[in-house]
């Protein structure tokens, strides 16, 4: 099996461009001159972009020489891991919609014997 060509030079380059995309997001968060959602755009193109140094810098995805089995394995972990965190939003959304503060006052009263 060919191993694909790792050297110094390719994780020191991972490395800085992950810490200056890190450090750009964080700039990004905290600077006053963007709206909150132009700075929520911004954070995500940068995250998507860390994504993509940290698979091809770090775990050298599509350098080996038949990277099929690589990306069936990354494909099935960010569908796995999509349903993981949209489920998740999904599901704290509809609890969050269901027990307004109003709701979770009175059944805490009903519930707890609380009178007011």
């Amino acid at each position: 099996m060919d191993k694909p060509h790792i050297t110094l030079t390719s994780y020191v380059s991972g490395f800085i461009l992950s810490v200056s995309l890190t450090f750009f997001a964080y700039w990004a968060a905290t600077s006053p001159s963007f709206e909150s959602k132009s700075a929520l755009g911004i954070i995500i193109v940068l995250a998507f972009l860390q994504l993509v140094a940290q698979l091809v810098f770090f775990l050298h995805l599509g350098k080996e020489s038949k990277p099929r089995l690589g990306l069936f394995i990354f494909g099935t972990a960010v569908i796995g891991i999509s349903i993981l965190v949209f489920g998740s939003l999904w599901i704290m959304n509809h609890l969050n919609y269901r027990m307004s503060p109003a709701d979770m006052n009175s059944f805490i009263v009903k519930n707890e014997g609380i009178s007011q």
